[in-house]
């Protein structure tokens, strides 16, 4: 698998994963704590869940074609976990692995 072939799948995962967890936050925990309907939180967590598991095969697949820092790998790793940073860390992984930078620094 080519750097590019890797980064277009680490970008597909980064968005993929960062809507899921925004639905999760926005929409189906308010739904669970305001509105007293658990429903969607079940179906969106666990959804939310696997996604983020390709999020973090891809962010691996991508650090090791890039010959990321563990720590560089780790941060952008940490980003699937927190509303809007996937998006974030997207776009500055895409404009630092183009330009054949580290992610990070």
């Amino acid at each position: 698998m080519s750097i590019q072939t890797a980064l277009l799948a680490y970008r597909i995962a980064a968005w993929v994963t960062g809507v899921g967890l925004l639905v999760l936050v926005l929409i189906a925990m308010p739904m669970k704590y305001v509105f007293g309907q658990p429903q969607l939180v079940a179906v969106v967590g666990v959804t939310h869940g696997f996604l983020y598991m390709i999020y973090i095969v891809c962010t691996l697949l991508l650090a090791e074609r890039g010959r990321w820092k563990p720590l560089d790998a780790l941060l952008i790793l940490v980003a699937g976990t927190i509303p809007v940073a996937s998006f974030v860390a997207e776009r500055r992984v895409t404009q630092r692995v183009r330009a054949g930078q580290s992610p990070v620094s």
